[in-house]
């Protein structure tokens, strides 16, 4: 893995870095480095990766990112010392997930390389991003139940979504960690890797993408999150709007040009 160090001496919490891509746009990466706590991700951890998270996609020769923790944990939860004395008018007030939702708003596609604990809000920063890659020896899990609360992450919506209520509700419900290939099986991760090479292959997987043109990777990711939200007649009707926007991109274009020269296209990016 190469890549060169972007910024990373201005945040305390995570570190910072930009892969260049032979075939395509660059690969964004971003290290959650709380080793000392697993990786708690707590309100400044947050508000750095979100903010790296949208520079990276406002950033137009940037294709993709990749997030991702250490060897022992991607995140072993949120930070219970922020609120293990708060009130429920305080956490109100904090708005505790308001950065949580600016990730869902991102366009371009978000990789998680998760190796060790993805617990707690670990789990539940991981499905916020658009994929997982895991290492063999990943734990995941929703221990919340036993702190007397529950997720509140998008914890009991995204991990019902992505491997069904029954499965759900025990993860949830028994507060137990699963092991990567139980989570694969269950349809949560895309790819299990070697515990030596997960981040190359979330980063390989990250650099496929940004090789594809990028406002239809875009596109393809909105409608993808649209039919969590909509009706199989709503999200069929958004689908169809943005297949025929793509109709007036130069990609398009240049795509079906040379699918029928049998070139290899080259993308612009409009």
């Amino acid at each position: 893995m190469s890549g060169k160090t972007h910024l990373s001496e201005t945040y305390k919490n995570i570190l910072v870095s930009e892969i260049e891509n032979p075939k395509g746009l660059k690969v964004g990466l971003i290290q959650l480095n709380r080793p000392e706590a697993l990786n708690a991700l707590n309100n400044e951890l947050m508000t750095e990766v979100v903010s790296v998270l949208e520079a990276f996609d406002r950033d137009t020769l940037t294709g993709c990112t990749v997030l991702t923790g250490n060897a022992k944990a991607f995140a072993a939860g949120a930070d219970i010392k922020e609120m293990a004395e708060a009130t429920s008018i305080e956490m109100l007030i904090r708005d505790q997930f308001a950065k949580w939702d600016r990730i869902r708003k991102l366009k371009k596609p978000v990789i998680a390389a998760v190796s060790g604990f993805a617990l707690g809000g670990g789990c539940e920063l991981a499905m916020t991003c658009d994929m997982i890659v895991a290492a063999e020896g990943a734990k995941f899990g929703q221990p919340e139940i036993n702190l007397g609360v529950t997720p509140g992450a998008g914890g009991t919506q995204r991990l019902t979504k992505a491997i069904g209520k029954a499965k759900a509700m025990e993860m949830i419900l028994t507060g137990k960690m699963y092991s990567a290939e139980e989570m694969f099986s269950a349809g949560l991760v895309n790819k299990i890797a070697d515990n030596e090479v997960y981040l190359d292959e979330a980063i390989e997987l990250a650099k496929e993408i940004s090789s594809k043109p990028s406002i239809a990777v875009q596109l393809a990711k909105e409608s993808i999150l649209k039919s969590f939200d909509s009706t199989i007649e709503s999200g069929l009707e958004f689908e169809r709007k943005n297949f025929y926007l793509l109709f007036s991109t130069e990609d398009k274009s240049e795509g079906m040009k040379a699918f029928v020269e049998k070139r290899k296209a080259e993308w612009k990016g409009k």
